[in-house]
């Protein structure tokens, strides 16, 4: 008799995080998992070619066979570069540094 897996899914939206609890026979994959707890349909811009996974924050693939507890996050594309970011704020607030000193210089 095979044994159940205790599975949670998380999916974070901006303002909403869906977290599912699945019941799983042992031996099943990230990808059965996937298309066991509904969010494909429900979430249709989730695109297994594209969408990155994790279990338990450490990247994995669809075809990842899970463990008990296993937890399987759905990530969602970068919508901009992290990098780029940290720079473009870095160099705003230079700016913004060196214009408060000027103003504060008149005054």
């Amino acid at each position: 008799m095979a044994e159940t897996l205790s599975i949670e899914i998380c999916y974070a939206v901006p303002g909403k995080q869906e977290l599912l609890r699945l019941k799983l026979d042992e031996g099943s994959t990230l990808q059965q998992a996937l298309d066991a707890s509904g969010l494909l349909e429900k979430y249709p811009e989730i695109d297994l070619k594209k969408n990155k996974f994790g279990i338990w924050n450490k990247l994995s693939k669809p075809d990842s066979v899970l463990r008990n507890l296993d937890r399987i996050e759905i990530y969602r594309p970068l919508i901009a570069d992290p990098k780029e970011v940290r720079k473009q704020r870095a160099a705003e607030g230079k700016v913004m540094k060196k214009g408060a000193g000027d103003a504060d210089a008149e005054g």
